[in-house]
């Protein structure tokens, strides 16, 4: 059940920045992309289930085993419907600076690249300069420009749709008992999702906020960086 958020200065600073970004027409120089985690649990069959056979439906037992956990990077840019999610074998620095770097190669042209993300102390440039350097890392983060949604204001990201839709059509209800085969079953989601140029078509404005919390004026307090 969604709760109604505590609007207090920062987060309407945090809000109004990441909807006004969102609102940007598309430019191809400053391509607006999110990003979201999302742990994964492997599971493994506890006992072998029942194939499929004539007038007989596959089985599986409702029992599993705990192979351990993963990582989904859920990356997309909104607007022009391009999509680099992939999964990772944890959510740990050296992963996030991965994927920062993913993004960079995709968008080697653009003049700066506005990155929406929720505020985790991760999501910053320490751990750029702990992974490649200080002069690496510090090269790294200055193709960014970071948009971070407020404290329990993660609905603010596309990237939240991007890992639903994940959810949905790639993991589903599937037992997916090793990182390989996660690795493999998001890999090819995201090309058809990427081929297709799904978009996400963003509706909430910084006027409809406005609306419907019952604030008149953006707040004057600087939003919260790293």
């Amino acid at each position: 059940m969604w709760c109604v958020p505590t609007l207090d200065a920062e987060y309407i600073a945090c809000m109004e920045d990441v909807l006004n970004v969102l609102a940007r027409p598309y430019d191809s120089r400053e391509p607006v992309v999110t990003i979201d985690e999302r742990p994964v649990v492997l599971r493994g069959a506890s006992r072998p289930g029942r194939v499929m056979a004539p007038g007989q439906i596959a089985r599986e037992d409702y029992e599993y085993v705990r192979k351990g956990t993963a990582n989904v990077y859920c990356i997309v840019e909104p607007k022009a419907g391009r999509h680099l999610t992939h999964a990772t074998r944890d959510r740990k620095g050296p992963r996030f600076v991965d994927a920062l770097q993913r993004i960079a190669r995709r968008y080697r042209n653009a003049k700066t690249i506005h990155l929406i993300m929720d505020n985790l102390n991760l999501h910053g440039p320490s751990p750029l300069m702990a992974t490649l350097g200080a002069e690496q890392g510090a090269a790294l983060w200055a193709r960014f420009t970071p948009h971070y949604t407020p404290k329990h204001g993660s609905w603010l990201n596309p990237a939240e749709i991007e890992a639903s839709l994940w959810s949905r059509e790639c993991h589903g209800r599937d037992r997916v008992d090793t990182f390989e085969a996660l690795r493999d079953r998001t890999r090819a989601w995201t090309a058809r999702a990427d081929r297709c140029r799904r978009t996400i078509i963003w509706r909430f404005t910084t006027a409809k906020a406005r609306r419907v919390f019952r604030y008149k004026r953006r707040s004057t307090m600087s939003r919260s960086r790293h």
